[in-house]
């Protein structure tokens, strides 16, 4: 009775107050959650998952009882810089900086399995993260660091067996023995089914490569992590934390049936099995889901009734959100990343990587890589937050929400079992589809200003800083890369070579034998990312993914609004006087498989009224241009995310003027730093729409080249 009537007083007086009752004012989140403004003891009742306990099951509170007291989370930045000697030399910087691990960022043309010299990947060799074509760049890139004490984290999926293998031949030849080697590989292939698109193979065979990983590293490689199953890219990718949730612990629950099937036993493997997640904006929520996350995990794997405790324990590396950055006023995204990495600390991640405030625009220079890092050491050093353990436990609010995360991710996780798992939910498109669909309302609720983007959406400045951006020369990289690839065939004995790549294909085919552990021979003779990847494509085919654009999601956002209407009336009338609707394309060019931004154009533009054609991934200029003048397209719109613009659209224009395509329309948005715009402009381009373009004013300036190009032609 006592709490009833404290909170009816509390209601009147809060009603006084906003002079509005305060239940108008539940804040509905994108996940679905209803967060209301008064959070008591009443909205912990009916939750089991209080009195629990850190370093104990189901280790919501962390994974080890001491958490931060014992040893602060590990300081991994994410990096890796055109060429393994420049990357060595900045990992040699940061761990004299106080770093604790690495983590190795490849280059697009690594992760599609492409060795530098391949005519496909000519705008991507070191662009996106160090470019390795065989053992001797690998050995370059750890040249001085003791692999024996360095725990060293590598971002690959799509060429994983590759770059694998030639880590652990890297570390025999520097003297340490692969029992030895410690780190993670993450090796999540159906994440990039779903969000990042660096696939190779198909999906079976896929899922056959990540249980050998996890076999061959089970029986060779104690100290080292077989998988790191990631959500970060789900929620680059627009996914609410719901679905970042679910779907990278039900890509989880499959990789342990996968090993399983492999006939391995859960303990030998279960407690080497890490997770990768995205810390963005939402604070309290962020670190919610981690708690939950390690709960649901719990639960998952009691399933498999393992017989040690740590193999129900979920361990984590978390880094804060790169969507989140902004070009405009960039020194805020420093705060952005302070916050995200205070809510990974509160939420219990065991590794942090924090992102530069400059990525909104190209790769981060040391100046800001050092910021980044040192945010980190300041929380650990001088915010006193490692000194208790899960300190946020027992918070109405926060308690509440960890309930309400693990609930709905439960229910979404139960709805992907009913598919028959993951694989085949994945197979259906279910997960892409609602995360696209996701990614498109979030942009119309920002694009409308009813969510709040400093510097973007509100509170803009007139006048905005420039910065110093790092410029890589795409083709200084490229030359010295395909002039390694040179000397290593010249020395290298052939008919070796030959032989582990006939083998490593026959186990791919279906022959006895591990897949990693064939790679590991044909590495140590000098066989190329490129040629062991080409073994296996042989033996596996390559996966092409059909491109698929969701429709009514950025429109129904916008009904009834006078400005979607107007541009939309307008679009009409320029319709009718051309006798149908004008014809664009969004076109992805080289290996970058990140589309959202794609794929949310294609769909508000389609919304808006326009003809809308999506290319496929990974189009080469001269693919893209063809098949734009096949489709007689007005407008030809490319989206780049990973620096390779100023060479491939100058060869996307070359390409359209030596086809007749001179009436083409060329447009560019994503990452594009501002000084590169008068040389794209000089080069053909029409228009750049940078990051934070609102789409409607982008669709605006798209009809108005549309409309003068008819004008000049008449």
């Amino acid at each position: 009775m006592a709490e009833r009537t404290s909170h009816e007083a509390w209601h009147r007086l809060a009603e006084r107050e906003l002079k509005a009752s305060p239940d108008d004012l539940v804040w509905r989140t994108p996940e679905g959650i209803d967060v209301k403004l008064l959070y008591t003891e009443a909205d912990l009742e009916g939750i089991r998952h209080l009195g629990t306990l850190p370093g104990m099951e189901p280790f919501l509170r962390g994974p080890r009882a001491t958490m931060y007291a014992g040893r602060p989370w590990t300081i991994r930045q994410y990096a890796g810089f055109s060429t393994a000697k420049e990357s060595n030399l900045f990992y040699r910087k940061a761990l004299a900086a106080g770093q604790k691990g690495l983590s190795v960022a490849f280059d697009l043309a690594t992760h599609r399995g492409y060795d530098s010299d391949h005519p496909r990947v000519e705008g991507d060799v070191g662009k996106a993260g160090v470019a390795i074509d065989s053992v001797e760049d690998m050995k370059i890139l750890f040249d001085g660091i003791p692999l024996e004490e360095m725990s060293v984290s590598m971002t690959m999926n799509g060429a994983v067996i590759p770059v694998l293998a030639n880590f652990i031949v890297a570390g025999e030849e520097q003297g340490v023995a692969r029992e030895k080697l410690s780190g993670t590989i993450q090796n999540d292939i159906l994440k990039e089914f779903m969000v990042r698109n660096t696939y190779i193979y198909p999906p079976e065979p896929s899922m056959r490569i990540v249980a050998d990983i996890i076999d061959y590293t089970a029986r060779e490689m104690p100290k080292f992590n077989s998988i790191s199953i990631s959500g970060y890219h789900m929620q680059e990718a627009g996914a609410t934390l719901v679905q970042e949730l679910a779907f990278t612990l039900a890509d989880g629950r499959e990789y342990v049936r996968a090993a399983l099937a492999k006939g391995l036993d859960v303990d030998a493997f279960a407690g080497r099995l890490s997770f990768f997640f995205a810390i963005g904006m939402n604070f309290f929520m962020e670190a919610a889901k981690l708690r939950a996350a390690r709960l649901l995990w719990s639960r998952i794997m009691a399933e498999f009734e393992p017989k040690k405790p740590s193999s129900l324990m979920l361990r984590t590396h978390c880094q804060t959100s790169g969507v989140s950055l902004q070009e405009q006023d960039p020194y805020n995204n420093i705060v952005r990343t302070a916050y995200e990495a205070l809510a990974a600390a509160l939420g219990g991640t065991q590794s942090l990587h924090t992102n530069s405030f400059d990525e909104a625009i190209a790769l981060p220079t040391e100046f800001s890589a050092r910021i980044a890092r040192n945010t980190q050491l300041i929380l650990q050093h001088e915010t006193g937050i490692t000194n208790v353990v899960d300190p946020l436990a027992g918070s109405y609010y926060v308690e509440s929400l960890t309930n309400e995360l693990a609930e709905k991710a439960w229910a979404l996780i139960e709805e992907v079992e009913a598919m028959g798992g993951m694989t085949k939910a994945v197979a259906s498109g279910l997960p892409k589809r609602m995360i696209e669909e996701a990614a498109t309302r979030r942009q119309a609720a920002v694009d409308k200003g009813e969510e709040v983007i400093v510097g973007v959406n509100r509170y803009r400045l007139e006048s905005e800083d420039r910065i110093d951006s790092r410029d890589i020369d795409n083709k200084a990289v490229r030359l010295a890369q395909v002039r390694r690839l040179e000397e290593i065939r010249r020395s290298r004995d052939d008919a070796r070579v030959d032989a582990t790549l006939a083998a490593l294909e026959a186990v791919a085919a279906g022959g006895p034998g591990n897949i990693l552990e064939a790679a590991v021979e044909a590495a140590r003779a000098r066989a190329t990312v490129g040629e062991i990847s080409d073994a296996m494509r042989r033996a596996f085919g390559d996966h092409t993914a059909r491109p698929e654009v969701v429709g009514r999601i950025y429109g129904k956002a916008y009904e009834g609004e006078p400005e979607f209407q107007t541009l939309a009336a307008r679009l009409d009338a320029f319709a009718e006087m051309l006798g149908h609707r004008p014809r664009i394309m969004v076109a992805k060019l080289g290996q970058d498989g990140h589309d959202r931004g794609a794929k949310m154009i294609a769909s508000a533009f389609g919304d808006i009224g326009f003809d809308v054609l999506a290319g496929p991934l990974f189009q080469t200029p001269a693919e893209a241009a063809e098949m734009a003048l096949d489709a007689k397209v007005r407008v030809l719109g490319v989206s780049s995310l990973a620096a390779g613009h100023k060479t491939l659209l100058p060869q996307l224009i070359g390409e359209l003027k030596a086809r007749g395509g001179h009436e083409v329309i060329v447009v560019c948005g994503g990452v594009v730093p501002r000084q590169d715009y008068e040389l794209l402009f000089d080069q053909g381009v029409a228009a750049v729409f940078g990051p934070g373009t609102n789409v409607l004013e982008a669709g605006r300036a798209v009809l108005d080249l549309m409309e003068g190009k008819l004008r000049n032609v008449a």
